[in-house]
């Protein structure tokens, strides 16, 4: 990175100075970062095992899943380590990898949430051409695309965050290396850098939001022209995991970074505990708990491991 980088390490102040809220927080956040591990992994295993689940949709869900994983690793075993330490300094090194990676997963699931919105929009409105658009090689091209422009991305957000001069205090106001508290800190004048993020930030996050619009308006329209009451209702059904999806992640993205540096505050620590820590423990209950295919596939799973437990105890009665 360029820029004269007089600071060697920062201070991430954490969500909490309060000694009494330290530890209950430090219980209740290594409790979500395990469900999180535990819902994501298992929904990538379900897929797997499932030939019923072997669709376009849970391929990209798969992706969604891992993304979910690292996503939230980048965060949380950082700020449960703060929670515990006095010491909660970090290199600046460690803080931009921190920032880079963020971004990068960050980037790619605003993409893969506009890949499954399209993805609905040709299985509700050219059902019978959704095989050949949306095919195992399209698919494939189109999550390589999402990890390469993510990529492309992150590099371009962390140099122009990060290739300031820092010379001045190296108290970051937050639990992890982040754009605005990160860009307080420089001595030079940040106006450049935050339009060519705030620019990025756009093209990311508004034209996947864009897509995502302008494939529930075409779902829309097309469902609204069927004949049959419950092929609507099926089809909105389909679409409600996604929705919910989108809303929680794109709102609290939109509250942290679609708004002037002056008016961020304190419910920022909040918003971000919401999209880097809540949001990937809610995604995978979300997909399972209001889709039948997903309780469905777990059911039979269930059963099958059922089955094969009580022959192999048979087995080792009779012998």
């Amino acid at each position: 990175m360029g820029g004269n980088h007089t600071q060697i390490e920062f201070i991430l102040l954490g969500i909490t100075d309060r000694p009494c809220a330290q530890t209950p927080l430090f219980v209740l956040f290594l409790l979500i970062y395990i469900v999180t591990l535990v819902g994501n992994v298992g929904i990538i295993t379900l897929v797997r095992v499932s030939p019923s689940l072997h669709t376009p949709m849970y391929f990209f869900l798969t992706h969604f899943a891992f993304i979910d994983i690292c996503y939230s690793t980048v965060i949380s075993p950082r700020m449960l380590a703060d929670l515990l330490s006095e010491d909660k300094t970090i290199s600046f090194t460690a803080c931009m990898m921190q920032f880079f990676t963020f971004a990068f997963f960050a980037t790619v699931e605003c993409h893969l949430l506009a890949m499954m919105a399209y993805d609905r929009h040709v299985a509700i409105c050219q059902p019978l051409l959704y095989v050949t658009i949306i095919s195992s090689r399209v698919c494939w091209q189109l999550v390589a695309s999402s990890y390469l422009f993510a990529f492309l991305s992150a590099i371009v957000y962390t140099w122009f965050v990060f290739g300031g001069s820092f010379c001045g205090p190296n108290h970051i106001d937050h639990f992890f290396c982040d754009v605005v508290p990160v860009l307080k800190l420089m001595c030079s004048d940040t106006h450049s850098s935050e339009m060519i993020i705030f620019a990025l930030f756009t093209i990311n996050v508004v034209g996947s939001s864009v897509v995502i619009l302008l494939s529930y308006i075409s779902i829309i329209r097309t469902v609204l022209r069927m004949c049959s009451a419950e092929s609507r209702a099926r089809a909105f059904h389909t679409c409600a995991s996604h929705l919910m999806v989108v809303s929680i992640f794109f709102g609290s993205g939109f509250f942290m970074y679609l708004q002037p540096p002056s008016s961020h505050r304190s419910l920022d620590k909040v918003a971000s505990i919401f999209y880097t820590v809540v949001t990937p423990m809610l995604n995978p209950f979300i997909y399972s708990l209001r889709n039948k295919e997903v309780k469905g596939a777990l059911i039979k799973c269930v059963r099958r491991l059922f089955n094969s437990w009580q022959h192999t105890r048979l087995v080792s009665c009779r012998t």
